[in-house]
């Protein structure tokens, strides 16, 4: 008679592979890709290095002007044909309450920057098994923007010419903006499309509205994003198609993540073992 392989009822619990096909190649990938908890200093170095590479990249795109207000003539007109070019009336309209436009301004400068910085904390302490996945919806949203800013350079309408919008940073001169003052020669002033203004706040919206538990912060994230197409619009930093760039961009990012870790981030595990626990997990048990 042959050996007889017993199965006990602890390895059928922990559902512990076998150690042999531990260092199979699938096995070796699937462990790869299996959400595990993130570690703070990597984290922080990761984000600042990515972000530096991402203004570097954007920043080297060629400015190309020329074609840049081309392009936005062209979009101009297309949002005129479909009757959705609102934009500049949206503008004039803002442009004339001072409290808000200025408001708006500092909105446009800043929360970009301090609302997806607190979105990331906010999933590394309640999230840990969502992060990397969420944070990688972030990262491949913002490398095909690149692509959208080399591809097709574009003027915002507040550069456009004969455009008669009002570039409100310029008239009321707000402070620390990358379009004013010696800020706007370090940025590229033609690269609108895609709005990752948009890209980053419907992010931060769609994880905010799956994630939070509680009601009122689950409706402040579809509020944010909101809120931001009207700024845009309003400062005359974007015309509307360059949110939808912004999205499609955003579901290129998800469709990544999904390929990657095989569902969207929501739906993975809260929580992750740590390390210690992990390795005990892949320990053979005795019968």
């Amino acid at each position: 008679m042959g050996d007889v392989t017993v199965r006990t009822p602890e390895r059928q619990e922990l559902g512990v592979p076998h150690p042999v096909t531990e260092g199979t190649g699938q096995g070796l990938l699937r462990r790869f890709r299996a959400p595990r908890r993130p570690r703070l200093w990597f984290e922080i170095l990761l984000i600042a290095i990515s972000y530096w590479t991402y203004s570097l990249i954007r920043n080297a795109v060629p400015e190309q002007r020329v074609q840049a207000l081309r392009n936005a003539d062209w979009i101009w007109r297309v949002e005129q044909q479909l009757g959705i070019a609102v934009e500049q009336s949206v503008n004039h309209a803002v442009n004339s309450v001072t409290w808000l436009v200025v408001g708006m301004n500092y909105y446009y400068a800043t929360l970009h920057f301090v609302v997806t910085l607190g979105v990331l904390v906010w999933l590394y302490r309640s999230h840990p098994g969502r992060y990397a996945a969420t944070r990688l919806v972030l990262f491949a949203t913002t490398g095909v923007a690149l692509v959208g800013y080399y591809l097709y350079p574009l003027a915002p309408p507040r550069l456009m010419n004969g455009g008669n919008f009002i570039d409100t940073v310029l008239v009321h001169d707000t402070w620390g903006s990358m379009a004013s003052g010696d800020l706007k020669n370090m940025s590229n002033q033609y690269a609108a499309m895609p709005s990752m203004h948009i890209g980053w706040s419907v992010w931060c919206g769609v994880t905010i509205f799956a994630l939070a538990s509680v009601p009122w912060v689950r409706v402040l994230g579809l509020v944010y994003p909101a809120l931001t197409l009207v700024v845009i619009v309003a400062t005359a930093n974007h015309f509307w198609l360059d949110a939808v760039g912004g999205v499609l961009c955003l579901g290129f990012g998800y469709a990544v993540a999904f390929a990657w870790y095989g569902a969207l981030p929501h739906a993975l595990p809260r929580d992750v073992p740590r390390v210690g626990e992990r390795r005990r997990a892949w320990l053979p048990t005795r019968a």
